[in-house]
């Protein structure tokens, strides 16, 4: 070999020896990491930020795709190999967890009332009122919740039209007794459903009648003692009240308003940015789970799985019917319309149309639990993450066809004939008859 001033290919003797000495440690160095390590994990450097999660949920089966995740390892697929989905007790809980964050003992994020992290964002029910930003990448479903009535109440024949109660509620007041709608977190979906039915049939939810929070795994039971005359949440509570003769459902909310938005994924926003490549790795864990939740054919495995005791600790039987969209209303009403069954992905459930966030804060703002001059458009441009959706769809395979066209899903009409044109959230106010603000 052709050598010059002593070296060889540019190396002295001394540093070849040296070098190759270095290499031979190194070798031994990454031998032994690969044996300590499992395989591929030196080119994680490439994936995710962080290999860990703590995502909260409720007891409700629109928390399904979280569980599914979990259950299917779809976190794992994603580089999110340590993902925690953890029960919370109630929407209060997970509210505290949320602003505690993962790295105090809390969560990251949650299977959230849509509401929720516009309420956390603007500090408006957190402890000392400190706002806490978060992000809403992903709906996690439309429909499948229901409003259900007590037993003794049926012969009033209240249903969709919620009118028949309030005579019903006026005799109960003038007797002495307190009439009580209960639902699951003030100004959340639950919430705003109850109070959006109460009113449509005249009954006022700040006068008529008290609201009331119960945990939504507590429902069924404090109906069974009498605590509440109707109550509104997420399935499987309503079915299974069915099931136990206790109540009947006057309605589904899809009855109230087809394919309304209900449940999102939300996290906290520093986390996000903080692990931008994770925050999307567990958004396409969270997607593909929400595509397989989706298929019929899946349906009763689906409600194995989110029966167990872990999850819900509820028979199977009490959930897979309304996957399904079978429907036993407990009254006599029997239908199957698996258009009408809650959704996870088919029309766009799984987008977060910015148009349904204005809703819920014009109704937030309908019952002064938001302020009337609210930036509402500012916020949910703070909030909202729809870039984030489409990213991680079409990461896995989504097609840009079959992706919403824009932000806005347009008009909304309700049963009762009222419109929400998001272009004009002021006209669709002064058209309620009952609200608290003027």
């Amino acid at each position: 070999m052709a050598t010059r001033g002593g070296r060889a290919g540019g190396l002295g003797r001394r540093g070849f020896v040296k070098k190759v000495g270095g290499l031979a440690a190194t070798a031994a160095l990454m031998s032994a990491a690969r044996a300590a390590f499992p395989a591929g994990a030196f080119a994680q450097s490439a994936g995710p930020e962080t290999n860990k999660v703590t995502l909260g949920f409720i007891a409700l089966t629109d928390s399904s795709p979280l569980i599914v995740a979990k259950e299917k390892k779809l976190f794992d697929k994603y580089g999110i190999t340590d993902a925690n989905v953890a029960k919370q007790a109630s929407w209060g809980t997970t509210r505290d967890n949320i602003v505690l964050g993962s790295g105090s003992g809390g969560i990251d994020g949650a299977h959230i009332l849509t509401p929720k992290p516009y309420q956390i964002t603007l500090g408006l029910t957190t402890p000392e009122n400190k706002p806490v930003p978060m992000y809403i990448l992903s709906r996690l479903n439309t429909n499948g919740q229901a409003i259900s009535v007590a037993k003794d109440l049926m012969a009033t024949g209240a249903k969709l039209d919620c009118s028949p109660l309030k005579e019903a509620f006026a005799k109960m007041k003038a007797g002495g007794k307190d009439p009580k709608c209960a639902m699951t977190f003030r100004g959340g979906t639950h919430d705003l459903w109850i109070r959006y039915w109460l009113a449509a049939g005249g009954v006022d939810p700040e006068k008529d009648v008290s609201t009331i929070v119960v945990p939504p795994p507590q429902m069924v039971a404090n109906m069974k003692v009498g605590s509440m005359e109707a109550f509104c949440v997420g399935e499987p509570w309503n079915e299974q009240l069915v099931n136990q003769g206790i109540g009947y459902s006057a309605c589904t909310t899809g009855d109230l308003w087809k394919n309304h938005p209900e449940k999102s994924l939300g996290l906290r926003a520093d986390w996000v940015d903080k692990n931008p490549k994770a925050a999307l790795a567990v958004l396409q864990a969270v997607l593909e789970a929400a595509q397989w939740c989706d298929k019929l054919e899946n349906a009763k495995e689906l409600s194995e799985i989110v029966g167990k005791r872990q999850w819900f600790n509820c028979p199977p039987a009490d959930i897979i019917n309304r996957i399904e969209g079978k429907v036993n209303y407990g009254d006599g009403r029997k239908i199957d319309n698996r258009d009408l069954s809650m959704k996870f992905w088919r029309d766009h459930a799984s987008y977060p149309f910015q148009s349904h966030e204005l809703w819920f804060l014009t109704e937030n703002q309908r019952w002064g639990m938001m302020a009337a001059d609210l930036d509402t458009k500012a916020v949910i441009a703070k909030v909202n993450r729809e870039d984030l959706w489409r990213e991680a769809a079409k990461a896995i395979g989504v097609a840009a066809a079959d992706m919403p066209a824009g932000p806005s899903r347009g008009k909304e009409t309700f049963f009762d004939g009222k419109v929400f044109d998001p272009a004009d959230p002021a006209a669709y106010l002064t058209s309620l008859q009952i609200k608290k603000v003027a």
